[in-house]
């Protein structure tokens, strides 16, 4: 199960998580580590779009409030009751608060396996969106490498988990 932020504009619309540019960079580092998309779940800790008025009709990201989490990890928690993943994969620091609390940081723990409740083991990784806003081609095709590392890391995770589901 992997559990992004919250929708953007284009998931919003479409009703799907992850099928913007966030979502096409997630499909290509699946891809390179080896894991079905369509075998994964797909979802985002805070259920609505929050955005702030842009350039015409341009619908801007803004992080969601503390309160916001908070409010959504109802369904969250219903979503991974039904779901009853292996392993519960949090992209961002959004979805490591929800799903592991406070003490959890991506920049500390990206990659490690970590013991949870929720699922078999969880980890934690940047959001594929992190990737899309640096600049250099060499300093976001070596974030986009680490990125498929965790995935991969993710992937050997769920085979030595010991409980079965």
């Amino acid at each position: 199960m992997l559990v992004g932020e919250q929708p953007g504009d284009r998931e919003d619309r479409e009703g799907d998580p992850f099928v913007g540019p966030a979502g096409k960079l997630l499909d290509r580092a699946l891809a390179e580590a080896g894991i079905p998309r369509e075998e994964s779940y797909v979802t985002n800790a805070v259920k609505h779009f929050r955005w702030r008025p842009g350039e015409g009709k341009r619908r801007l990201h803004d992080k969601p409030s503390a309160a916001q989490v908070r409010a959504c990890q109802p369904w969250m928690l219903a979503e991974i009751e039904a779901v009853e993943p292996a392993l519960v994969l949090a992209l961002g620091a959004t979805a490591a608060r929800s799903l592991f609390g406070t003490s959890v940081r991506v920049t500390r723990d990206r990659g490690e396996v970590l013991e949870t409740s929720l699922a078999d083991a969880g980890m934690v990784t940047i959001h594929p969106s992190a990737i899309l806003r640096i600049r250099g081609s060499e300093e976001r095709e070596q974030a986009f490498d680490e990125f498929v590392d965790d995935l991969e890391a993710a992937r050997a995770a769920i085979g030595s988990t010991s409980r079965s589901r």
